[in-house]
């Protein structure tokens, strides 16, 4: 684990850089009881990890977080029991301010590969119509993550807006497939719109990050014509992704360069919505 995150680290560092980091620590393997850990100890860090000190709103207090900015610490972390690297999707310098929104495919059940595409590709054609820009990944185990670039221009509140409206619009093109209940047992099978991680303090695997999962599965960027019926998430592992790196180099570093202009997509997914409901 420790060498597949020294070599993948070209690739994984420039989507942790300045970011605060939730520690999931797994000290006796994937098979073992694992532990979150925000809060480190800054005197207790090697001095080649850097901290920052954010206020939790949700505990009420400060909290010291590791920020990931060399392989050093990306190693530190592993060596940690980190199998999974847990970054925010805000910078440090913005810590309000997404670079990006994630909207997670999460199935209710785990062999139900096939729908969690179809939903993507719709979640996709949704966008395509609204003529934003969006890439997806697999999570690494069950689901799909979709991603659209913001650059650090929108709030939190904003951004889960936009989450929440687009989740809408999808449930609303493929009902018997998809819904926005958070509440698991009023989904009766069908896959999660989940744009609640668009909060600050919430995160997701990182691209590239190992997953705690047998066969050692790989949170892996894709191409939209990849995302069909057939395409299964165990394929990407810690012993295929440098094959597919060589080949097809990094997909999905847009999203740390391009924006949105998410005032405009919010404006037309609400007159989309508003028609639906008066058809």
């Amino acid at each position: 684990m420790i060498a597949y995150y020294e070599k993948i680290a070209p690739y994984l560092l420039p989507y942790l850089k300045n970011r605060a980091e939730v520690l999931n620590r797994f000290p006796n393997g994937i098979n073992g009881k694992h532990f979150y850990q925000k809060d480190v100890d800054p005197e207790q860090l090697p001095r080649f990890v850097k901290h920052v000190s954010l206020r939790a709103r949700s505990a009420g207090k400060t909290v010291d977080y590791v920020v990931c900015n060399n392989k050093d610490t990306l190693l530190y972390l592993a060596n940690l029991g980190c199998i999974e690297i847990n970054p925010w999707s805000s910078r440090i310098g913005h810590p309000d301010k997404p670079d990006f929104m994630t909207l997670d495919l999460d199935p209710s059940k785990s062999d139900d590969f096939d729908s969690v595409v179809d939903v993507a590709r719709a979640t996709h054609h949704v966008l395509d119509g609204l003529r934003v820009k969006s890439y997806c990944k697999t999570s690494g185990k069950t689901g799909i993550h979709v991603l659209v670039p913001l650059g650090g221009k929108y709030t939190f509140d904003q951004v889960r807006l936009f989450g929440k409206l687009l989740a809408e619009r999808v449930a609303a093109d493929v009902p018997a497939l998809a819904t926005t209940q958070h509440r698991i047992g009023k989904r009766r099978g069908k896959i999660y719109l989940d744009y609640m991680r668009n909060a600050i303090g919430q995160t997701a695997a990182a691209p590239y990050s190992l997953r705690p999962s047998l066969g050692a599965t790989v949170s892996t960027p894709l191409e939209w014509s990849e995302v069909k019926r057939g395409l299964r998430p165990q394929r990407f592992t810690i012993k295929t992704i440098f094959r597919r790196l060589k080949a097809k180099g990094d997909l999905l570093r847009p999203v740390l360069r391009q924006r949105t202009d998410l005032h405009r997509a919010i404006r037309s997914l609400e007159r989309d919505l508003h028609e639906v409901d008066a058809g």
